[in-house]
């Protein structure tokens, strides 16, 4: 390796438990003009195959928690990787930080975010990244605002609804018949994800009717009366609750939601704790950095010893791997 300048004192930062590497940390040089020429000679070079990204420490995190300089970089080229995009930005001020926002293998996921020192810097860039074409793509450029602070979505004017938990037998003529009785329902498609469960959107011509239709319909037992009377005395199987806690026997029906709102409330939810209460006295555990290769059969093996598990659910991509 080569010795670039004498160190002062070098921190590798571990998680407390584990003792396992978080992925950065920090190096003290003696000088400062060693420690800008190892950022700007050193800057995203690769670190046992992943680029690092180098960046004055900020003792004061005020700048950082303030969003103040902080811009959002949406639809970039898959190309563009960290060194692009900062040699990109740099034109337009001293940057903080800059970083594309990828899977563990280095994959773009397709935007970034660029930190700058002041704030005249970041809206310099804004007025004349927006729009531009780099790569292949034409980028949007646009303040990044923090997640409690976005605009949230109107959840009370609604007229298309997402509907799972419903009756093997039923298809898309019986999903009309259950939903037209609330009103003109304009589209109906039935799905089935890639572990065969089937799910349906109904959408309604106004949302007073789909509304109508939630009140009626959301959490109606889909049980026979026979299943419901064996439950009563204890005869039937216990209540079995799906991942997001909703009790697999029991009728959903919700405003449809797009992907990203989503994943923001399933963040939302698991956010604070590890432990999430469920129905009937039952705890539910988030488990995430799972392999790749993990299924839910595994996932119930690996807990089983612990006590009598009610659900399982490992969230898969499109190719049927664990996210």
């Amino acid at each position: 390796s080569i010795q670039w300048a004498p160190v002062a004192s070098i921190r590798v930062c571990r998680d407390g438990v584990t003792r396992k590497s978080l992925g950065y940390g920090y190096v003290n040089f003696h000088s400062v003009s060693d420690a800008e020429r190892a950022l700007e000679t050193l800057n995203y070079s690769s670190i046992k195959g992943r680029s690092c990204r180098i960046m004055w420490s900020q003792r004061d995190p005020s700048l950082r928690k303030s969003g103040a300089g902080n811009i959002y970089v949406k639809n970039l080229d898959l190309s563009i990787d960290n060194k692009a995009l900062y040699d990109t930005f740099s034109l337009f001020g001293n940057i903080l930080s800059c970083k594309v926002a990828a899977d563990s293998t280095g994959k773009s996921y397709g935007y970034g975010f660029v930190h700058y020192e002041t704030e005249e810097a970041a809206k310099q860039a804004i007025e004349r990244v927006n729009g531009m074409q780099i790569g292949d793509k034409t980028v949007q450029v646009n303040k990044c605002v923090k997640r409690p602070d976005r605009e949230k979505p109107d959840t009370a004017t609604f007229t298309n609804l997402y509907v799972k938990c419903f009756p093997d037998d039923w298809d898309e003529e019986k999903l009309n018949a259950e939903f037209s009785s609330f009103g003109k329902v304009t589209s109906a498609a039935m799905r089935t994800d890639n572990k065969g469960r089937k799910f349906a959107f109904v959408n309604f011509e106004t949302p007073e009717e789909a509304q109508k239709a939630v009140e009626a319909l959301h959490m109606k037992d889909m049980r026979s009366a026979e299943q419901i009377e064996k439950a009563a005395e204890g005869e039937g199987e216990d209540e079995e609750v799906g991942p997001d806690g909703h009790p697999e026997n029991k009728l959903y029906v919700g405003r449809a939601q797009t992907k990203q709102e989503r994943q923001a409330e399933l963040r939302d939810k698991f956010s604070g704790t590890k432990e999430v209460k469920q129905p009937g006295g039952g705890v539910n555990l988030y488990v995430k950095n799972l392999d790749e290769n993990t299924d839910e059969a595994s996932l119930r093996e690996l807990f089983a010893n612990f006590g009598a598990i009610t659900s399982v659910g490992v969230p898969a991509d499109d190719k049927g791997k664990c996210k």
